[in-house]
């Protein structure tokens, strides 16, 4: 008989006995999935009966590569071949890295929603700030926080693993909450410091237009290192919100609430821009100087909220095959219900559908849809989607009113529909989405009473005493030590040139100006260019 005969006698073989295996173990095998999901412990390693399969599977095709001479040098390549559990390691650690590379973008999506909402002689100080506080806290998190946030320590705070070694021998152990993925160290210490680097960049949106330089750096330092990972810690971390079975799968309370609440605090202790109110009580527009930038920097926030969400499964099987998909699904479907409600309401409050109020509803419903993405299903996602719009509009509205100044909403954005998005899920959480993922219980309008909304109360609580006080705190020894605030004078002519000596638009600073040549410094005095008061004249302090 021809090795081409044998092969294919041996393939047909094979076929048979994969398929009348998988049959068999596939029913054993969706028993003990459902008994480990019921027990919280969801991982692949603990099915004897699939690994029973994996093995026969691979011994059947080790019996083919010796089964001829003219096999013979297959043998010896499938020896050298990676193993089914090496193979799976490998896909979720570039999906992890994929994921962590989306979330990573979102600073770009910052940069242009925070400039665009600006004034335009701010626009090269908010862009340039996005990437220094991404360098802040890219360093600190890998050296203090991601210990503090994920390892084994007790329910307050991680006790081990600063400047960690992901390649070190003890790097699984050190970090037992995050041991249900097969992917690599190394990719899990990227995902997670991006979600820091984005819970920080929401902090400055609600403090643009007047912030000092170096506040960036000490902040984002104490932040990164101390605040962001100890609530990190109590949810995802093993901490003692953990234990109760909160449930924020993604970081609607984690990241986007602990922001807004940093925000606020630094916001209370600035004050308003100037200009922004009238006998302090009625506020005035100071319109942004991009709204097409605002809208493609909400637009690529959108695109990154798919490595944020659905990357937040920390696997392409985990909790269920492809489920990343399904939380990528109602992730898309809540952020489409928000922009239509942010446009509707805004509609009807302001009599004409405001542009930057659109932008706000999408990433209002992003925001609120991050704790909830794996818990609820489709039509609950859009009903969710859809509250979070509304919330933006009248949020941004009211806390406009209630005299802080937010340019670009974060406090409603980020706040209150991270506060909607947590409670979201005591209200909606389904059984069978509550089985799988395995953390906490159904929500109170599938029969699960009113524990699990209670549990979701009570960590919005806790979050926001610690990080508001703490943040208020440290700005506040900020500003009695180094300033806070620049001044009113640097703010009249801008941070681009108070903060850097240089603009983000030399080009329309010198149309300001009424200059024929290049605007440059005066040598003799670098404090100020030579055509400073005529740009501040004409200018007027606002949009440059």
């Amino acid at each position: 008989m021809s090795c081409y005969a044998i092969g294919q006698s041996w393939k047909g073989e094979e076929q048979r006995i994969f398929h009348q295996d998988r049959k068999e173990v596939w029913g054993k095998s969706c028993f003990f999935m459902k008994r480990k999901v019921e027990s919280g412990m969801f991982f692949r390693k603990n099915f004897p009966e699939l690994q029973f399969y994996r093995q026969k599977r691979r011994f059947f095709w080790s019996l083919l590569a010796g089964g001829g001479g003219c096999l013979s040098d297959i043998s010896s390549v499938w020896a050298d071949a990676p193993s089914e559990s090496q193979a799976m390691e490998g896909m979720d650690t570039l999906w992890v890295v994929v994921a962590a590379i989306l979330v990573l973008f979102m600073q770009a999506g910052f940069a242009f929603l925070e400039t665009g909402l600006s004034r335009g002689k701010n626009a090269g100080h908010l862009a340039t700030k996005n990437l220094v506080i991404l360098g802040v806290s890219s360093l600190v998190f890998w050296a203090i926080g991601f210990g503090i946030s994920f390892s084994d320590g007790n329910p307050i705070v991680g006790m081990h693993g600063f400047f960690v070694n992901p390649f070190g021998p003890d790097a699984d152990r050190l970090f037992p909450s995050l041991s249900y993925s097969d992917a690599t160290m190394a990719s899990k210490i990227l995902f997670q410091t991006a979600f820091c680097a984005v819970s920080l960049a929401i902090v400055w949106g609600g403090m643009a237009e007047r912030v000092r330089f170096p506040v960036y750096i000490i902040f984002g330092t104490v932040f990164s290192g101390l605040i962001y990972p100890v609530v990190g810690h109590w949810i995802w971390g093993n901490g003692w919100l953990s234990r109760l079975g909160m449930q924020d799968f993604a970081g609607s309370t984690v990241v986007h609430l602990q922001g807004a609440l940093s925000a606020l605090a630094g916001t209370l202790l600035l004050g308003p821009r100037l200009g922004k109110y009238r006998d302090r009580k009625v506020p005035l527009p100071i319109p942004g100087h991009n709204i097409p930038f605002v809208i493609l920097g909400t637009m690529i926030l959108w695109l990154g909220w798919f490595g944020f969400n659905p990357g937040s499964t920390l696997g392409v099987n985990i909790p269920a095959p492809g489920y990343f998909a399904y939380v990528a699904m109602t992730t898309n479907l809540a952020a489409a219900a928000g922009v239509l409600a942010a446009t509707f309401m805004s509609w009807a409050l302001l009599k004409a559908p405001d542009m930057s109020m659109m932008a706000n509803g999408a990433l209002a419903a992003l925001v609120a849809i991050t704790a909830s993405c794996a818990f609820v299903t489709p039509l609950l996602s859009v009903v969710i989607g859809a509250i979070a719009g509304v919330i933006a509009v009248i949020g941004v509205l009211w806390v406009d009113r209630k005299g802080i100044d937010d340019p670009v909403g974060a406090v409603s954005v980020h706040g209150m529909a991270g506060i909607w998005g947590t409670l979201s899920t005591g209200l909606f959480a389904a059984p069978d989405r509550v089985r799988l993922v395995g953390v906490g219980q159904p929500g109170l309008f599938y029969g699960g009473g009113w524990h699990q909304l209670g549990v979701q109360f009570l960590g919005i609580m806790a979050v926001s005493v610690y990080v508001f006080s703490v943040s208020l705190l440290v700005f506040y020894l900020i500003r009695v030590g180094t300033g806070l605030r620049v001044t009113a004078a640097q703010e009249a002519i801008g941070l681009d040139f108070a903060e850097h000596k240089m603009w983000g638009y030399p080009d329309a600073v010198r149309a300001s100006a009424g200059a024929t040549q290049p605007i440059s410094r005066d040598p003799q005095n670098d404090a100020a260019p030579t055509e400073t008061e005529a740009y501040t004249e004409r200018a007027g302090g606002g949009q440059g």
